[in-house]
């Protein structure tokens, strides 16, 4: 059951760090937040204001609270395969085709982008919109050949099965660097605007853009683009990753993908909360508006659901977004080896090394426990075990 641990600060945790309370207690404390921010059950300390927060904001948005991965989310695709159906295919084969597929890594990019036919659909109506609504990317030269890869971090691709052994194809990433070089700017000018307005910040991290400034519209306009990248380059990803298990299975082109989910979990979008029209930045949750569908991965290794939202009001609409860290990269690479990882990998084909100690499912928090607190927010509609992991480092 949620609980109000501060005030206007709703929690759906059953278990928060000291920090992640006080950081929702100062983005609360916020003149514009309308009613109470939400607290999902991953949440964890973020920049600024917790992950795992949801904030309704009345005439005024916090670019930082939104993040510097604009529109991260998952994109999950079920297809005709059965486990029966690929037992003696060579998953590492079908790794490395992936692999070959698509980028991994910061900063590793396509060489070009005319491998694939669809790529080409998705860069003309990106560049579209950016001319349209004038977003200038001159920042980023390179934002087209971002398209279609897929980072580093907690971002991955998997090859999963559900509870009837159906074959999904799952991943996790988001609007990469140009994404990135957006989300910046914007912070920094809405830093410099409250520090030119003496506005007292709880944290500098909380800077916000006042809705009819051109700061805000401008903003607005970018973050819009960036979150439609986010959007595209997860579909661009899943277009590449169903080509590679068509020719790894021997599907005909077209027959194996036979459903699909995408969402954002890091973006802000207009919605009425409570009777009033305001500005929904969800930072680290997905939309769980009722009968809205949704993804929530596990950690590395563990499991990861499909969801159905149920329109909890007190929940602000939303859902946890993944497990939530318990451990910093650094504490994890303290506390856990290569071969602690190797034995919770035990089973699925993934590349094994030490760059991805700071991904083991135990410096995350007990997926299980946190779609329990969920309950009031989603029904599970698939659970899905991972069989194949790739990832950048």
């Amino acid at each position: 059951m949620p609980e109000m641990i501060a005030p206007k600060v709703l929690s759906f945790a059953s278990s928060l760090e000291s920090k992640t309370r006080d950081q929702a207690a100062e983005t609360a404390s916020m003149p514009f937040v309308h009613s109470h921010v939400a607290l999902m059950p991953d949440a964890h300390v973020g920049m600024g204001s917790a992950v795992g927060t949801v904030i309704p904001t009345i005439n005024a948005v916090i670019p930082a609270a939104v993040g510097v991965d604009i529109g991260c989310g998952m994109i999950a695709a079920e297809t005709m395969l059965t486990a029966e159906q690929i037992a003696d295919f060579d998953l590492r084969a079908l790794r490395e085709s992936v692999e070959s597929a698509i980028p991994l890594s910061p900063g590793n990019y396509n060489r070009g982008v005319d491998r694939y036919d669809f790529t080409q659909t998705r860069l003309h109506e990106l560049t579209e919109l950016a001319e349209t609504s004038g977003v200038d990317l001159s920042h980023s030269p390179t934002w087209q050949r971002q398209l279609g890869s897929l980072g580093g971090g907690n971002h991955f691709i998997e090859l999963c099965l559900d509870e009837r052994d159906r074959v999904w194809l799952f991943l996790h990433s988001g609007s990469r660097g140009v994404g990135n070089k957006i989300a910046k700017r914007h912070i920094k000018i809405a830093q410099q605007l409250c520090k030119r307005w003496w506005i007292d910040l709880p944290s500098p991290d909380l800077a916000y853009l006042p809705q009819g400034t051109p700061e805000f519209t401008d903003y607005l306009t970018d973050l819009k683009w960036a979150q439609a990248f986010a959007f595209e380059n997860r579909a661009e990803m899943m277009d590449r990753f169903v080509r590679a298990v068509e020719h790894w299975a021997g599907v005909a082109r077209g027959d194996l993908e036979t459903d699909r989910v995408n969402c954002h979990h890091n973006y802000t979008v207009m919605e009425e909360h409570f009777g009033k029209k305001v500005w929904l930045t969800r930072k680290g949750a997905i939309n769980a508006a009722d009968g809205v569908r949704g993804v929530i991965p596990g950690s590395m290794g563990t499991r990861s659901y499909v969801v159905r939202g149920k329109g909890n009001a007190p929940g602000l609409r939303s859902a946890p977004h993944g497990a939530g860290r318990r451990f910093s990269r650094s504490e994890a690479r303290k506390r856990f080896s290569a071969d602690d990882l190797a034995a919770r990998m035990a089973g699925i084909e993934y590349r094994h090394g030490e760059e991805w100690i700071d991904e083991i499912p135990d410096a995350y928090k007990d997926i299980d426990q946190v779609m329990a607190d969920a309950r009031d927010l989603v029904d599970v509609e698939h659970e899905l075990r991972q069989i194949l992991n790739v990832k950048g480092t």
